[in-house]
């Protein structure tokens, strides 16, 4: 029997340290759902202590995960980070606190200001504070790519002596090569007592590109979890992509002798959750999950993965839940063919909830040769953006070109069904309908980015726009839209945002 590695996911809590990337606790309940259906062994829900939106998602998350999953809430090496953690995780069935502190030269000389003995002491205080909560406590050691062996060594030892039943060895800041992370972990391997019977747990930054290659070094050299998000969400330049890593495994399975136990056929559906909640775009290219990872455009090998798909293909699309789709939806296409669609792409609708859908799908056929899947996608994701918001657009209309002053017609609704009408010049059509919109919604915010991107190929394409939002106390709110007219996406990508804005200052975390 090959060594099982266990999949901690961080997507909650180092993936939305992504700027821009932030989430509220209903859309991590979201992805926490997403994230059972993948099976993963540990949900690192977030950083309780941080913020009471963040104490609350680690809470709600225990909840949910039952005795499925480990939910764990990250603190510093502080008993009143630690004490927050302990309450947030009181429900759970399966906690764990990840408590921890920077090792490397860098963090104890300029960032902590502290000596190698306070560390080691400090090591053994907060294993040993976690311990009178949980039984399961993982001790990280920050920045421990760039630390000297020895002391890391002594640092490990010292937390395996006060009962750490995980040590997590993460290349904070993407700094190592892959071979030299590897012997790394081997000599932590060798070099600590007891360490047989602790996890050693990989977590690796994306800054040079090489944090798969990096987690699965450790892997190769005996980590037995890996700390991973969906799409390689993270600071900076991201952390290992769980997709990855997970399919690398499967592929070298003998060679490593490990295996997951993830269900990859959810890959592609969680990959489009977090980017529809995010905001943040997964590029074309990206691998196993990317619109182009199964795509052959080249005649060679369009005419080698037809005599045999495995020519050009080492993984089956299938596996990741990247299956090509068999039906053309067109104008003609009826509620059944739809629903059929929408089930294969995981979307389960009926009734009134179809019939919105149906709707929006025909409008947007009428335009169109064609309805691809990415266009199913951009309905429902606008159509979930809708519900619940403060303000919903009704109208918008726009008089631009030269020599007209740009203006902007707009009608929004309320939630009491109170609809109200302006009328707004600008320096162009887009200026027009936020000035329009900002006339209504009387929130101070700053425009901090505004990107355009068709939802599919051709002239027709659907145009979705994302927007980011700085509010007054610094926060970014993410906000997209989606329609034929580009316009129109970009009132509705703003409204989304601004309605985001809105609901934290109701809910006091703005």
């Amino acid at each position: 029997m090959t060594r099982k590695i266990d999949i901690f996911d961080t997507t909650l809590r180092d993936g939305e340290q992504s700027p821009g990337a932030s989430m509220n606790t209903e859309e991590k309940l979201v992805v926490a759902r997403q994230l059972l259906r993948l099976n993963v062994d540990v949900i690192e829900a977030g950083f309780p202590i941080s913020s009471p939106g963040d104490f609350e998602s680690v809470r709600r998350i225990a909840e949910l995960a039952g005795d499925q999953a480990v939910v764990c809430g990250l603190t510093r090496a502080v008993e009143k980070d630690i004490d927050a953690a302990a309450d947030a995780l009181k429900y759970a069935k399966r906690p764990r606190i990840h408590t921890g502190l920077g090792v490397s030269p860098s963090h104890l000389r300029d960032k902590l200001r502290i000596t190698e003995d306070e560390c080691v002491e400090r090591a053994v205080k907060c294993v040993k504070y976690a311990k009178k909560y949980v039984e399961d406590v993982q001790f990280y050691a920050e920045d421990a790519g760039r630390s000297d062996y020895d002391f890391l060594v002594r640092v490990i030892q010292a937390a395996v002596d006060a009962g750490a039943t995980v040590v997590n060895i993460p290349d904070t800041t993407g700094y190592s090569l892959p071979e030299e992370f590897g012997r790394r972990i081997k000599y932590l391997v060798e070099g600590v007592r007891g360490i047989a019977n602790v996890k050693i747990a990989v977590h690796c930054h994306n800054d040079l590109g090489m944090a798969t290659a990096l987690a699965m070094a450790g892997v190769k050299n005996g980590a037995r979890q890996v700390e991973c998000t969906i799409n390689g969400l993270g600071e900076r330049a991201g952390n290992t992509a769980m997709e990855e890593v997970v399919m690398a495994i499967r592929m070298h399975e003998d060679e490593l002798d490990a295996h997951t136990d993830i269900n990859t056929r959810e890959f592609c559906k969680a990959s489009r959750l977090v980017s529809s909640i995010t905001g943040m775009n997964v590029q074309a290219n990206k691998a196993i999950v990317g619109a182009n990872a199964f795509a052959h455009s080249s005649g060679i090998h369009q005419d080698g993965v037809l005599k045999k798909r495995d020519t050009y293909e080492i993984i089956d699309p299938a596996d990741v839940g990247a299956g090509a789709s068999q039906i053309v939806l067109t104008a003609r296409s009826g509620h059944a063919a739809l629903k059929h669609r929408l089930e294969e792409l995981g979307y389960e609708l009926e009734g009134e909830a179809l019939d919105q859908v149906y709707e929006a799908f025909l409008n947007l056929a009428d335009k169109k040769k064609e309805v691809y899947d990415e266009d199913l996608e951009s309905l429902i994701n606008e159509r979930d953006r809708n519900e619940n918001a403060l303000y919903t657009l009704e109208a918008v209309q726009v008089s631009t070109g030269f020599p007209l002053t740009p203006t902007a017609t707009l009608t929004l609704k309320d939630v009491e069904g109170v609809e109200r009408t302006v009328c707004e010049y600008g320096t162009g059509p887009i200026d027009a309908v936020y000035k329009a919109v900002n006339k209504i919604i009387e929130v101070d915010n700053d425009l901090a980015e505004f990107s355009v991107q068709s939802v599919t190929r051709g002239i027709d394409a659907l145009g979705e726009v994302t927007v980011r939002v700085t509010a007054e106390d610094g926060g970014i709110y993410t906000g997209r839209g989606a329609d034929g007219d580009i316009i129109v996406s970009s009132t509705k990508a703003y409204l989304n945002a601004l309605n985001r804005l809105l609901s934290d200052k109701q809910a006091g975390r703005a």
